[in-house]
């Protein structure tokens, strides 16, 4: 014990970094976002020429934020996994083990180069955003977060550039910022470059929500509406474990659905009928292949379709013919019942969730862990047009790649729909951050997007980055949303290029630094 005392007093700096951190993410306000890495850097330049109270600290420092940020972790394995609380604590400890490494990786990158080029203490502060922000960008997360999405929940105007450069470039640029502060600090003494870094830091901060403001403000105004119907039956994870497996409730599941459509459909103002209701991810119970519509509940929704005239976006399962597997889907009625084509498998799958790493080498792994699904994996981004409006699917997970929404941009998709299931994992911190990095993607192609969950939140967000109204958490809800668009929107910047401007701001960095290194000035 008090050899652990002596560690934490030791590495302080990191603890503090890791809680700043970990506390500026959502569903936290933005409090440090300009000097959260500040202590954790203070460390390592106090200890440049020891590697490893480096590695340990930037260690300590992933470790906390990803406690702070995912423990929601646990819950999942508890209730997804049936794992006993203590096997899902030790999954969580697991988990913060690797979830953020790409911080003590950045460490270690900068004691081998501070040490190989004999940096100045100057260049080797600027050196410190550049390594963290690449690794930020190259490391790979299963839950792909950055401060970006910050950006979006404290309603910075500075968000709206994303159409430029994405979210992603957002936390570079933040990490950037924590470079300036801590500048002015280790040159607090000297009043002219105290000034000249959080005056430099104060500026930029406002040129970058001066462009967003201006951005947003130039947006052309929309030429068309659809009307749109969100479900949210609030199904228990019981419940749907029992209709996959056969054991029951799936009628009781689709009557639920059945009740709040048609009373979603039925009090719609005259002249607002919905243009089509949504249901979220997997909420038809069975698996809709074209044998699955020749009877039983395939048969009866499209008769309850065709009764009623409604058109329906439903998840459920699918049957991939070239894989020979189930898949996680999304179909698309039409008013007489009628599927359109083409329907959408679910391309990017959530590892231990619905597929098993190495699984395709190793079958034996689905025996070892029969709670993990194995969904066949669709061929990318579609198209699914109803009465003409093009609408760009996506299921649950694949929200956080700004990559599919591009693809879907690229595809001509005039609105985004996202069909998901949160039920997994707890209410007060998985799916606020779920819900802003899903809805940044509306931002960052200038398309509305549609969300709808099976347990909460589901909404719409505007071109511009509005979110209408919120559905509670782990409630029974419906709401008819009207949601303007472009017919013809353009192709955003990000759309066409992705993250091009983050590498060249960090080669600028790397020239800043070469620059501070031949110069005389330290």
């Amino acid at each position: 014990m008090e050899k652990l005392k002596n560690l934490v007093v030791f590495h302080k700096y990191a603890v503090a970094s890791g809680i700043m951190i970990g506390t500026t993410f959502i569903p936290f306000p933005p409090w440090a976002l300009v000097f959260c890495f500040v202590p954790l850097w203070l460390f390592w330049i106090k200890n440049s020429h020891n590697l490893k109270a480096i590695l340990v600290s930037g260690f300590i420092t992933q470790f906390l934020l990803t406690l702070i940020g995912f423990n929601w972790v646990a819950h999942t394995l508890q209730e997804f996994g049936h794992l006993p609380w203590p096997a899902a604590l030790m999954g969580l400890l697991l988990f913060c083990g690797f979830a953020n490494l790409h911080i003590p990786l950045a460490g270690v990158f900068w004691f081998f180069l501070k040490k190989k080029l004999k940096l100045k203490d100057l260049a080797a502060i600027f050196l410190l955003p550049l390594l963290t922000g690449f690794t930020e960008l190259t490391y790979p997360m299963i839950f792909d977060w950055h401060f970006g999405y910050t950006w979006f929940w404290a309603q910075l105007p500075g968000i709206q550039t994303a159409e430029l450069w994405g979210t992603k470039f957002l936390s570079t640029f933040s990490i950037f910022l924590n470079s300036l502060v801590l500048f002015s600090w280790m040159y607090r003494s000297k009043t002219t470059r105290l000034v000249l870094g959080l005056g430099t830091m104060a500026i930029l901060f406002i040129i970058i929500n001066a462009l967003g403001a201006f951005l947003k403000s130039r947006i052309a105004k929309t030429d068309a509406d659809i009307n749109v119907l969100i479900v949210q039956a609030n199904i228990g994870n019981l419940e749907k474990q029992y209709a996959e497996q056969g054991q029951g409730f799936r009628e009781h599941i689709v009557q639920q659905f059945f009740e709040l459509t048609h009373r979603g459909f039925e009090e719609a103002p005259e002249g607002q009928r919905p243009d089509f209701a949504i249901w979220p991810e997997t909420a038809f119970p069975v698996r809709l292949n074209p044998a699955g519509f020749q009877s039983g509940l395939g048969s009866h929704l499209q008769r309850y379709l065709k009764k009623n005239k409604y058109a329906l976006f439903t998840g459920s399962y699918g049957y991939a013919q070239d894989a020979g597997g189930v898949s996680n889907s999304l179909f698309l009625f039409d008013n007489n019942g009628i599927v359109q084509q083409p329907t959408y498998t679910k391309t990017t799958l959530l590892a231990f969730g619905e597929y098993i790493p190495g699984g395709s080498w190793i079958p034996q792994l689905y025996n070892w862990l029969p709670m993990v699904a194995h969904f066949s994996r669709g061929k990318g981004p579609v198209i699914q047009t109803l009465n003409g409006v093009r609408y760009g699917p996506q299921i649950c997970y694949e929200g956080l790649f700004d990559w599919f929404a591009r693809k879907s941009a690229q595809l001509d998709a005039q609105i985004l729909v996202n069909v998901t299931n949160d039920s997994w994992y707890g209410t007060w911190q998985e799916p606020y951050q779920h819900l802003y990095m899903t809805l940044s993607r509306a931002i960052e192609v200038r398309r509305p997007l549609i969300r709808s969950t099976n347990t909460g939140i589901s909404t719409v967000v505007l071109a511009d980055g509005t979110i209408l109204t919120q559905s509670p958490v782990h409630k029974k809800w419906k709401f008819l949303y009207n949601v303007p668009y472009h017919t013809t929107a353009p192709l955003t910047l990000f759309s066409q290029w992705g993250y091009w401007f983050p590498y060249i701001f960090l080669l600028m960095l790397g020239v800043l630094v070469f620059g501070i290194q031949r110069s005389h000035f330290s």
